[in-house]
């Protein structure tokens, strides 16, 4: 794709200005929130920004003054939801890791984790979205970058002494392992969620674990970084 191409293309996501007034920003952060439930209610292929304005109670146009079309909508639930992680992250960085063992710190991160994907409305139809719509490609490669990068740095601090590219494979098989599974967690409820939660703790465990102390992974040499 062409400087231009993209230029274009992230000119369409990007919301139509700033919002600034406290009143603009609340209508913001209603038009993402209408969109989640929309989201959650009629799916992504039934959503638009004409039943969005009808939700609200405002016209099509007065919502393109914040956002050009869906696109950029969903776009900026994408980046909030980003934005939501990296704090969970950089909180759970701050703690003393060193000193962490390491069901400790799986309890920690999966606390954290759990907790911004229940808190995102939308969810699913929203990753969907990020996965399979071009415009969106974006968010998704965002979202892996960032778990990789942080899980590569606290599995550092955790002790693991594996090489620059097991460590990164390491975490990203935590994150697609999570990252599925969190999306069923969510949407169960009770004892159901509980179990499945234990259960991925148990599993990250179990492959963390094994490999953590392997300061030369046999065949490393065939292994290429995710």
């Amino acid at each position: 794709m062409s400087n231009a191409e993209q230029r274009k293309r992230k000119s369409q996501l990007t919301p139509r200005r700033e919002p600034v007034q406290a009143r603009a920003r609340e209508r913001a952060r209603q038009i993402l929130d209408t969109t989640g439930r929309l989201l959650e209610e009629v799916g992504l292929n039934d959503l638009t920004t004409i039943l969005i304005a009808k939700e609200l109670g405002v016209s099509v146009g007065s919502l393109y003054h914040y956002f050009p079309n869906k696109h950029a909508i969903l776009y900026a639930m994408g980046e909030q939801w980003l934005s939501s992680m990296t704090v969970a992250l950089e909180e759970l960085e701050q703690q003393d890791l060193e000193n962490l063992d390491l069901q400790q710190f799986l309890a920690e991160l999966l606390d954290r984790l759990v907790a911004v994907y229940r808190e995102q409305r939308g969810l699913l139809p929203l990753v969907q979205a990020m996965w399979g719509i071009p415009e969106l490609h974006e968010l998704d490669e965002r979202h892996d970058e960032l778990l990789i990068s942080h899980l590569s740095a606290m599995y550092k601090r955790l002790g693991f002494v594996c090489p620059p590219n097991e460590m990164n494979r390491l975490a990203r098989a935590t994150l697609e392992t999570c990252h599925a599974l969190f999306l069923v967690i969510v949407n169960q409820a009770g004892v159901r969620s509980d179990r499945t939660r234990e259960d991925l703790q148990q599993m990250l465990f179990t492959m963390l674990n094994a490999h953590r102390g392997e300061a030369r992974p046999a065949g490393l040499d065939d292994v290429e970084a995710p």
